[in-house]
């Protein structure tokens, strides 16, 4: 007979050693069964075991069970209140903050995950990128989402095998049945402790339920910086629902050049040459568990075709720099065959862009393939000191390709306005762009959306209060930016539609003397000519070129919006009879306080022209800006009966 090895000084029936159990058996639904156990082993150990001191002895009243119950349960009562201590100091002393739908990723480089030249596949870091954007869109919704756009993403950092990728994603904000998703993609160096920004991103899901339609729960926002991100968030999607028309309005309405028949055709590749095709299975790994195709692994699959077209124009192993932005046209499932086709569409001098267009159809089943996904990927080749190189030109075919070709370079002047104008911070902007059809939709969304990126700023100070009208103060490291707010007995729409009229701004600011409409845009945007009288000791009046933007609510307590700021226009460049003055960022924003009661607020980031009449009202030296406001006020009650026919559309 073998004997049995001893068993540790806690078996038995009762607790008779201060050593606790293994963690691992502590599960709350199992401790009799597992208290049972253990009694029906120590009854067939050999008798050279020592008894068990009684449970009087050790201070313990009550059969096994409730002793095995107790002590787990008082230890984990200890931890949770100890955590739940550590969390609400926490979120009293505001540190410790964590978005609840913010999503962490981290995943470490290896040799499989690298293309040839030992980096991360841009085809992998998209799959790693949709994957947490997706969790936390399902965090939020509840239910299963699938990808429905990606927005521009600019990568300023390739990842070496064996580093780490550091991922984030938190919802922006959500809609009806949709949601922005902001990522932050970060690499990091567990040597030398290194970090770098790789890139970020703006992904939009829908959530989706079989049986029941989905109205998505709203967002909370508790920083400033989430305040910010969620009033922005409605301007972007206005944007991305303008991309498509913006395209083609600009593909119909500007004429492109190009010097095809002036280059050396010797010197030329086929863009022939550069055509990848190939076929994908989609299998249960490729989808969610509703059988749709990861939108990651889609964009995986067309970054693998467009960086071998890429590599067939340049013979080399290319960069991908930027993927446009791009909608998801409808969903795939498992079992679907994806078609993905490539070609080079225009070579520039030192980067080149690549078309990648997916279908899918299913063997048998269907005559004709559905379009999934059209994106444009613009590639670069660096060299041994990581510098573009010079590209070979490209010959399209006629036809279709020419236009493509044609069409590459209209998108290149689009991807400069939008990373020029969309994606650079406001400082780094100069206060007047220029103007014209190709930028106007981003121009408007910069509008916009700086003028509620200054409302969100949580650093404002009251100056001053007087007859309820309140002056604050905000000062930034290059800006002194002043904010006048008030409460009208006046309906908020109406207040909007009359403020938002800029040719009846003489009739209440004396620092508009006239003003004329240049350019009706569209509904919601207009250019206007303003001249104002010469403030201090300027001996020339001032003139500004002004684009109107205005924008209504997009859901409860959002405020109605008209922005201001400056742009430049051919046809009304700066005189000598005038000094040409330059707005950056003011407006108006309203708020509904009750019935026929609004809140209206005025903002304004001052320029270096405008900044000693600013710092002269608010030292409280003038009293303009009062003055100002209140014959805003009555301009209000005296009109907000009398809305202009053509405003009443709005």
């Amino acid at each position: 007979m073998i004997d049995s090895p001893p068993l540790p000084s806690w078996c038995g029936r009762h607790f008779h050693c201060q050593t606790p159990p293994p963690k691992v058996w502590c599960l709350s639904g199992s401790t009799t069964i597992l208290c049972q156990v253990l009694m029906s082993m120590y009854r067939k150990l050999p008798s050279r075991l020592p008894p068990p001191p009684p449970c009087k002895q050790l201070g313990l009243e009550g059969p096994t069970t409730w002793g095995f119950a107790s002590v787990f349960s008082s230890r984990m009562s200890r931890k949770s209140a100890s955590h739940a201590e550590k969390d609400d100091g926490a979120m009293a002393g505001g540190e410790g903050y964590r978005n609840p739908t913010e999503v962490q990723m981290s995943q470490l480089v290896l040799p499989c995950h690298t293309n040839q030249r030992g980096e991360l596949s841009v085809g992998q870091l998209l799959k790693w990128i949709d994957t947490t954007a997706c969790l936390s869109a399902e965090r939020h919704a509840g239910c299963p989402c699938v990808t429905a756009s990606m927005d521009d993403i600019y990568f300023e950092h390739t990842i070496s095998v064996g580093q780490v990728v550091n991922i984030k994603a938190k919802v922006n904000r959500a809609f009806n049945s949709s949601m922005e998703v902001g990522i932050q993609v970060a690499s990091e160096d567990l040597c030398s402790e290194k970090q770098w920004n790789v890139c970020k991103a703006l992904a939009t899901f829908v959530a989706h339920r079989e049986l029941s339609k989905v109205k998505l729960k709203q967002t909370t926002p508790q920083t400033e910086e989430e305040k910010t991100e969620h009033s922005v968030a409605a301007e972007r999607r206005r944007m991305r629902l303008l991309y498509a028309d913006t395209i083609k309005d600009l593909l119909a309405n500007c004429v492109i050049q190009d010097d095809l028949e002036s280059r050396d055709c010797s010197c030329m590749v086929p863009a022939e040459r550069t055509r990848v095709e190939s076929v994908e299975l989609v299998l249960p790994p490729h989808a969610n568990h509703q059988g749709n195709t990861f939108g990651g692994q889609i964009m995986a699959w067309m970054e693998n075709v467009a960086t071998i077209a890429a590599s067939r124009l340049c013979r080399a192993h290319p960069t991908l720099k930027t993927i446009e932005m791009f909608h998801f046209r409808g969903p795939s499932q498992v079992g679907d065959r994806l078609v993905l086709k490539a070609i080079v569409n225009n070579a520039f001098k030192h980067s080149m862009e690549v078309g990648v267009c997916v279908e899918a159809y299913r063997q048998g089943a269907e005559t004709q393939r559905r379009h999934i996904n059209s994106a444009f990927m613009t590639f670069v080749v660096l060299d041994a000191d990581d510098q573009p190189r010079t590209l070979p030109w490209i010959r399209p075919q006629p036809g279709d390709g020419e236009r493509r070709y044609r069409e590459a370079s209209a998108r290149k002047k689009i991807r400069l306005d939008r990373k020029y104008i969309v994606s650079c911070k406001q400082t780094e902007m100069p206060i007047s762009v220029p103007w014209d059809p190709s930028n106007q939709v981003y121009l408007s969304y910069n509008n916009v959306s700086s003028l509620k990126m200054l409302v969100t700023k949580d650093n404002w100070v009251l100056s001053s209060e007087i007859n309820q009208v309140r002056l604050y103060t905000l000062e930034d490291d290059k800006f002194l930016s002043f904010h006048m707010e008030m409460l009208v007995q006046v309906e908020t729409i109406q207040a909007f539609l009359l403020l938002s009229d800029l040719l009846r701004r003489p009739e209440w600011d004396k620092h508009y003397r006239s003003v004329e409409l240049v350019q009706q845009v569209d509904e919601d945007d207009a250019i206007y000519h303003v001249i104002s009288p010469a403030l201090g000791g300027d001996a020339k009046p001032q003139d500004f070129v002004i684009l109107a933007s205005r924008r209504k609510p997009c859901d409860n307590g959002d405020p109605y919006v008209i922005a201001l700021r400056s742009v430049t226009l051919p046809t009304h460049p700066e005189t000598p009879a005038y000094r040409r003055g330059e707005t950056l960022c003011s407006g108006f924003c309203f708020w509904r306080e009750g019935d026929q009661l609004t809140k209206v607020s005025y903002y304004n980031q001052a320029t270096p022209g405008f900044l000693n009449y600013v710092t002269t009202n608010v030292a409280g030296l003038s009293s303009e800006f009062y003055t100002t406001v209140k014959a805003c006020e009555q301009f209000l009650l005296d009109n907000r009966s009398d809305l202009a026919p053509s405003l009443q559309t709005l």
